[in-house]
Order: C-alpha cells, then structure tokens, then sequence
C-alpha cells in the first residue's frame, strides 16, 4: 500500500529553512557583533598608547623648551660677562696711558715753555700753554713727533702777547696718543 503524508511538508520545510536562515542570520550578527567589538577595543587600545606617547613627546618637548632657555639664558650671561672682561682688558691696556701721556710731556717739553693745560678725550690730546718765542714751541712740536706715545701735532693756535714787559707766545695744539701696543709698551 502507499502511503500518503497528509501532513504539510512544504510548510515545516519551509520553516526549517527560515529557523535555519534565522540561525545563521543571528550567528553572523553575534559574529559581526564580536569583530566590531574587538575592533573598537583594539582601536581604543592604539589610540591610548598614541595619547601616551604624545603626552610622553610633550614633556620632553617642554624639559628641551626650558634647557634651551637655561640655554639662552647662559649665552646672554656669557655676552654679558665677556663684554665686561673686553671692557676691563680695554682699561687695564689703557691705565698706564696717562702716566705715558705726562711723561712724554715732561720729556719733551723744551725750556721756555709751559703748559698750562692738559685736555684728552679718547684718544686726541689738546694742550695749551705759554712760551718765550714761537720757535721754543715749534722745538716742542719737532719733539712731540718724534715720541713714541705722541704722533701727529697740529698747531690750532698761536698768540704773540707782551706781560710784564716781556713778550710771549700763548699756544693751543693737538697731538694724538698712541696705544700702548702701538708705541710698544711691555707693561
């Protein structure tokens, strides 16, 4: 005898293959799920260790940042005290100029004169003074070229005047001082 199945097949196949779909369907939604989870972890991991080392990068930007202004700050002090060293050697070579310069001009000085006064700035001396004739103070040109710490006198003025009966020459010239190193000064 054959048998006939009355039940309805097409429909409990039907069914199992929608349980079947809906399965599978939830499996890869769990799965999808699962692999979007462990992305947005593992992203979240990276972008805290790259937060870390950004902030490790800053700090040791600001420590350089600093050290580069103790740097500056140092390079400043250094300028500063080399600039006063320059000025202290400039006055140690220059003291003993002035002792040179009244020295010189004792020296030089011929009899029949005197002077009267004594003007330096920087290195242009000007010096006025009195004598018997023009030619004692042209004698004390000739000597103050030929010093070795004086060089190139110039005569801005001379006035011939009578005191007391006596006839006198009043003088104003200019001479340059030389440099220590220049006139070969040892101390």
């Amino acid at each position: 005898m054959t048998r006939i199945n009355l039940l309805p097949w097409r429909e409990a196949e039907r069914k199992e293959r929608e349980r079947q779909f809906y399965s599978i369907a939830g499996g890869a939604a769990v799965l999808a799920a699962v692999i979007v989870f462990y992305i947005h972890i593992h992203m979240s991991g990276l972008i805290d260790d790259q937060l870390a080392r950004n902030d490790y990068l800053q700090k040791q930007i600001e420590l350089v940042e600093e050290k580069i202004t103790e740097i500056s700050a140092l390079e400043t002090k250094k300028k500063n005290l080399l600039a006063r060293m320059n000025i202290i050697q400039e006055l140690q070579s220059q003291r003993s100029l002035i002792v040179h310069l009244y020295d010189e001009l004792v020296r030089t000085l011929p009899e029949g004169v005197s002077i009267s006064s004594v003007v330096q700035k920087g290195s242009a001396v000007t010096i006025t003074g009195i004598a018997q004739s023009n030619a004692s103070v042209s004698r004390f040109m000739g000597r103050l070229d030929e010093s070795k710490w004086l060089d190139d006198p110039r005569l801005d003025v001379i006035k011939s005047k009578i005191i007391k009966e006596q006839r006198i020459s009043e003088f104003t010239l200019r001479v340059n001082q030389i440099s220590g190193t220049a006139a070969g000064d040892n101390g």
